[in-house]
């Protein structure tokens, strides 16, 4: 059995199966990339609840994991060389688990670094464009006055959206065949026009591929899963 004292986190969400990979999460659009991707290359895993309303990540516990204070988070018992690896940033845990598996990544060289293209495309630009957008859109900043910053990130929002059109066009998914470039992609846009209810302002119903793409992700079992991993109290 993996030994993962070393770990102070495990003592606030200890693991019943210390030889799973541990999941440290919440299904908001970056945690979800973890549960979807392990659903999908089939990986067991064990997800502990991050209650980030209860600032749970700000935690010393949590914060031995992540000094960044965010989720998601995982620990590897057999990691590289059999030895615990602990990781954060999303998009990171997407790469290790694709190329540990071999699956969602291509093989191909340079296939796999248009790949890694698209997935930083999400992690630099939509990730946090869209969130921009639910926070003057839904929470506390639509209350500002001043509606230039909404105004702002929803031009950006839209564009975004249009680069995806295009490179959707004659494409089911990002890359051709489904990858860690949709998994990472696939929460963010549901996010920005279900949760932040922003379909209207950034003219959603006037793309063709992006929905497309959207609603035949959204269809796999293992999004569907993963969409509600880890469960809510």
């Amino acid at each position: 059995m993996a030994d993962l004292s070393a770990f102070p986190i495990t003592t606030r969400w200890p693991a019943q199966n210390p030889d799973l990979l541990q999941l440290y999460s919440l299904n908001t659009p970056n945690g979800v990339k973890v549960s979807i991707m392990l659903e999908e290359i089939g990986l067991p895993y064990e997800p502990h609840f991050i209650d980030i309303g209860q600032n749970e990540t700000w935690i010393p516990e949590y914060l031995s994991l992540n000094p960044n204070g965010k989720i998601p988070a995982i620990i590897d018992p057999n990691g590289p060389g059999g030895k615990p690896l602990a990781l954060f940033e999303s998009g990171a845990i997407l790469v290790y688990l694709a190329e540990k598996t071999g699956k969602l990544i291509p093989a191909d060289p340079a296939l796999r670094y248009e790949t890694l293209q698209w997935v930083m495309f999400q992690m630099a630009a939509i990730g946090p464009m869209f969130g921009q957008v639910g926070f003057f859109n839904k929470f506390a900043g639509k209350a500002y006055e001043d509606k230039r910053p909404l105004e702002r990130y929803v031009a950006e929002a839209s564009r975004l959206l249009r680069v995806l059109e295009t490179r959707l066009e004659g494409r089911d998914w990002i890359m051709g065949d489904y990858s860690i470039a949709d998994v990472a992609t696939l929460g963010w846009v549901r996010n920005l026009i279900g949760f932040y209810e922003a379909a209207d302002l950034v003219k959603y119903d006037e793309l063709k591929n992006v929905p497309a793409w959207q609603k035949r992700g959204l269809a796999r079992p293992a999004v569907q899963r993963g969409l509600e991993i880890p469960a809510r109290p």
